[in-house]
């Protein structure tokens, strides 16, 4: 009986520390499922966060595409308005005509009536002296 108390206590032992062993496995399953359930949370709203992020994106690369056309046309608009000024040589042009004709120096219509009676007066006396003489 000795023998079999001892070997009772043998299995008991065993049995004992199995279940110790068994309690301590299912604890650290337990942790560990618990790190996979915070992983998996925090995967999830790093995704969402990207997902937002991206949305960003895209509009603001919908805004820049918008924003670069503007910028073209505007630049287009620009070109075709400058192909209408007058070239360098074509104002040069009119500068030697406009300094040729001297608009400044040309008569006001005052001027002209004033030089027609003043020739009138010259010659009426032209006239006076001949008469005279």
């Amino acid at each position: 009986m000795v023998d079999q108390d001892s070997q009772y206590q043998e299995e008991y032992s065993v049995v004992s520390d199995f279940d110790a062993r068994i309690r301590i496995l299912e604890t650290k399953y337990s942790l560990v499922r618990e790190r996979m359930f915070v992983i998996n949370q925090n995967m999830i709203d790093e995704y969402k966060k990207l997902g937002e992020d991206m949305q960003l994106l895209q509009s603001d690369i919908k805004e820049l595409k918008t924003n670069l056309f503007e910028i073209k046309e505007t630049t287009r608009q620009i070109i075709k308005e400058l192909e209408t000024f007058s070239k360098k040589d074509e104002v040069k042009v009119l500068e030697k005509y406009i300094n040729f004709w001297n608009p400044l120096k040309f008569v006001t219509e005052k001027e002209v009536i004033a030089l027609i009676q003043g020739s009138k007066k010259i010659s009426k006396k032209r006239e006076k002296v001949k008469q005279d003489g």
